[in-house]
Formats: C-alpha cells, structure tokens, sequence
C-alpha cells in the first residue's frame, strides 16, 4: 500500500487546493485563507531549506503565539524536520540548554525575544537564525545584528516544493517539560502521535470538521498546539489566534467568531469566568470547552454549567499529545471532579507506586499509566528517562496519582512526588486544595508539606484571597476542610500570599513554593 503522509502540512497543502478561500486562521483580526498559508508554508521551507535545513534537523521557534509560530511548524514539517516551540518566557541559560540538548540548526525569532539569542548565540549549535519581520505587531529593528536573516529577504520569490511524506513513526515536535523538578526533557512527538490525537478528539468531543477554535494557551506547551489547533488545520477548520490570553479579550472572541472549542488551563477559565459581562455572553456556539494541566476544581465545572457551558475536565501530558482521558459532557453535572474516561484509542492501568502490581478495585489509589499510539516513543538523547518512564509492556508511567471509580472513570489526586507522607498516611495536596478552593474567601490556594517533629511531614495551605478579606486564619481553614477531608489531611498551618507562583502552563512551581514556605516564619500553626 502506498504509504500516506499524516503530517499536518500535506493536509493544509491538500484543503488548499480544494477550497483555498476559507479562512484557515484569524490571527489578531487578521484573516488567512488556506491558500495564503499553504503558499506561506512552502515558501518557508524553501527557505529553511536553502540554508541547510534537512528532514531530522531541528528548528527551534522564540516568540508568543503568532501565525509566524504555525507557519514555522508547518514548514518544518513540510520538510521532514523538526519543530522545537522554547518556552519564551525561559532565561538566556534555559534556552541555550534547549538548543544544546537538541542540537538546534536553525532559529526563528520575534524582534522582542533577539536579545535572548544574541546573548547565547556564539556558544550555540545553531547555523541560522531567521527575524520575523512580517507581523506588524512584532516590528523587525533595523539594528539587528548581522547574524539575522530577515524572513522577509529569504522567502521573497523563492520556488514551492512539494512536502515530503510525512510517516507515523517520524519526529514531528520537539517539546520539553517544565523542568520544576530538574533538568528539562525534551518529549519526541512523532506524526502519528499528533495525529492520533486528533482522532481521540474527534471521537470523543464534539468537535466539527470545519469547526472554528480559538488558541490563547501559549503553542509552545502541548496544550496550546494540539489540544485543538493542528487538528483543526488538519480537518479544514477555522484557528483564531490570539498572541496571549487576556480574559476580556478571549470573552470577546468567545461570542464574535462564534467560537466552538478551546482549550485552556484551570486559572484561565477561572479568570474567564470573572471577567465582567461573562454571566451575559453567548456563549451558544461554544460545544468543547476543555480544562486540564493542572488540577481542576469541581467548583470551576459547575460555575460553568451554571451558566450553560459544559466545561469538559481532561487529563494528559506533553508525553501524550495531549490527551488520554476526557469527562463526556452528559456526566459533568454528576461527576463534577472527574477526568473522564480513556479517549477512544487509549489504555489506562494503575499501579502500586512502590509495588508495580496492578490495581483492579475501584477508588485505591496509583500511578497513572497510559499506552496508545498518541504517546510519545521516549525522550530527545535521554535513553535513561525513557526507560525509567516505560515498562517492558509498553506502558508509560505519567508519574500522577489517580484511582477510579465504579464507573471506570478517573480522578487524578496529585502529583506522585508531590505526595506527603504524615504520621505513615499518604496525604496528596490536590485533594486538599479542592477542598479549600471551595471556600468563597479563597481566590486561590496551594498546599505543600514540610517538615513536623511528630509526623515527619505535615500540609500547610498558602491561600490568596480578595484585598481587604478578613484573613482566614488555621482553625477556620480546618473547620471549614474538616467537614469533607479526614483529620490527618488537615492544614496544620495557613500562610497568605498575594500571588502563588505559577508556570506559564498554570501549573503551581511547587519547588519554588515549597521554600519559600521553609523559609516563611509568619504561619500560624496548631497541633494536629
């Protein structure tokens, strides 16, 4: 059988040549039929092709969310080579051990984030670097340095290629982890990977072919780039991009492009939710709305449904593309907490963390483990990681802790190495902090554990609360707690900050939190 390519860009290619006209993205108000981008795209590879750029080789991409950034990875993908979305947020350091650890060949760059480079370039693998100068939101300073190419020079009038067949099995992106726990890993994501994705979304939320998505999660995080958006290129749909995430503004593209999916984090949502004018919004057209990355309060599902928006809870990773499991939205209103059931080509076990037995009854914690094609085949020049992270069944091991219940379906309880063990019980943070965000006072909460002379470990809840709240002390937190959580999973102190520190995925920086709640003296604290 002749082989097909499943890469993104061939599909882009191929709804160019059947109905160029539609708009393939909105970008900032901006419309982009599929023929201008197809024509984009393969005027980019020419490019990225002239000056080395070959299937396999990486090319890694700095600056926020654009159409530079998509027409960058459809490029690379039109070519065979690999697309490295870095973290813009990342220090000098961070991003020169990106392109180290990959062995980047080429750059491109939004004109605000050239500094980074050029402060790292001389020591870096990379052989070109590319300035984005098209966007007029990102102008090109006219006093860059000699090492940048301007996109515009080198892809004016250059001939279009055809794309390279894209395999199942070949390296599409490059994306790696947060790194609050060490060194970042670099998650290989194959073709196949992305585009099984895809299939889990199509069987298991209601999302239309031609549908319209709005992208406000940041690309260079799984989440932003293939929760919804390359599928939706890859089925002829409509992508509204917009640079970052502004609560008012996403509201406003919520009702104007009639919008029907997007994906986003808990914190997102929540500042959704709380943005004036949201009670009154049309939000008619909005049939997937999708919430994971971080643990998810029920709270959060139910204000939505209030409202009319079955806010669908999710549950994956980077090494997943994103996702493994998803809540059906006729059980949101029964099963608030839930992260659903295994997307439709997707396996779930649990394990015993210390044991690796298998667990069959329902609501015993484990390790969440996953295996289907969408997840990733290892890590980037790391052989180590991927063999601590796979078992010789094949099964991933995700590192969350989760059990299900009767029904089959998942609820993730915390990271397992976030997990603290007080008195000889393991007590798991985002238990508690679901509990505590429940409360109206508490506009936001983390809970970490730190040494106790008695119980070896114990919890303590950092709360964030409206300015000018009366501060809840310990013994309301635990009163309040008490009633759904036994005893021993109690705060046994309570501190207040005016922000939690937070990745730019939304997730808490446990690490960062945790000392400084070592280092914090100002906690009122009781026995337990």
């Amino acid at each position: 059988m002749r082989e097909v390519s499943v890469g993104t860009a061939s599909a882009v290619h191929r709804r160019a040549r059947v109905a160029g006209d539609t708009t393939a993205v909105v970008y900032e108000g901006v419309e982009i039929t599929y023929a201008e981008l197809s024509d984009r795209v393969r005027s980019m590879a020419t490019a990225l092709s002239r000056g080395g750029l070959r299937a396999g080789d990486r090319v890694a991409y700095l600056g926020l969310n654009s159409a530079l950034l998509l027409e960058t990875a459809l490029a690379a993908a039109h070519l065979g080579a690999i697309f490295l979305p870095a973290n813009f947020r990342l220090a000098p350091e961070e991003v020169s051990y990106l392109l180290h650890d990959s062995g980047t060949h080429t750059v491109v760059a939004e004109d605000g984030h050239r500094a980074v480079i050029d402060g790292i370039a001389d020591g870096s693998p990379a052989r070109r670097f590319l300035l984005g100068d098209r966007d007029p939101l990102v102008p090109a300073s006219p006093d860059a340095h000699p090492r940048w190419e301007r996109l515009s020079a080198v892809t004016e009038g250059v001939p279009r290629g055809e794309a390279v067949k894209a395999g199942a099995d070949d390296t599409a992106v490059l994306m790696y982890t947060s790194g609050t726990t060490g060194r970042p890993k670099g998650v290989m994501l194959t073709h196949g990977n992305l585009w099984w994705n895809h299939l889990n979304v199509a069987g298991a939320i209601d999302v239309s072919p031609r549908h319209t998505t709005l992208a406000v999660a940041p690309m260079f995080h799984i989440g932003g780039l293939n929760a919804f958006t390359l599928g939706t290129l890859a089925r002829g749909g409509t992508v509204v991009v917009r640079r970052s995430f502004d609560p008012a503004q996403c509201l406003a593209d919520l009702v104007t492009y009639r919008v029907n999916s997007v994906f986003a984090v808990p914190v997102m949502f929540t500042a959704l939710a709380r943005t004036p004018g949201f009670a009154e919004a049309d939000l008619g057209a909005l049939t997937a709305a999708v919430v994971a990355g971080a643990p998810v309060p029920g709270q959060l599902v139910r204000d939505y449904a209030a409202h009319g928006v079955r806010l669908q809870q999710a549950w994956g990773l980077t090494e997943t593309a994103p996702f493994a499991t998803c809540l059906p939205p006729h059980l949101i209103g029964e099963h608030p907490d839930s992260a659903g059931f295994p997307m439709p080509y997707t396996e779930i076990r649990l394990t015993h963390p210390e044991t690796g037995a298998t667990i069959t009854e329902p609501r015993v914690p484990g390790e969440v483990c996953v295996r289907g094609p969408h997840v990733t085949p290892g890590y980037w020049n790391n052989p180590e990681a991927t063999e601590l992270a796979f078992d010789s069944s094949g099964w991933f091991h995700s590192g969350d802790i989760g059990y299900l219940d009767d029904q089959g379906l998942l609820h993730i309880v915390d990271r397992l190495k976030d997990m603290i063990i007080s008195g000889g019980e393991n007590v798991y943070p985002a238990e508690i902090e679901r509990v505590l965000a429940a409360h109206p006072d508490v506009r936001d909460v983390a809970v970490v554990g730190v040494p106790h002379p008695k119980w070896g470990e114990t919890p303590i809840a950092v709360l964030r609360q409206d300015p000018g709240a009366p501060r809840l002390g310990v013994e309301e937190i635990r009163a309040f707690a008490g009633e759904r959580l036994a005893r021993y999973k109690l705060p046994t102190a309570v501190t207040h900050v005016e922000a939690l520190p937070r990745n730019t995925s939304g997730k808490l920086d446990k690490v960062a939190l945790r000392a400084w709640v070592l280092s914090e003296h100002a906690t009122e604290a009781v026995g337990a």
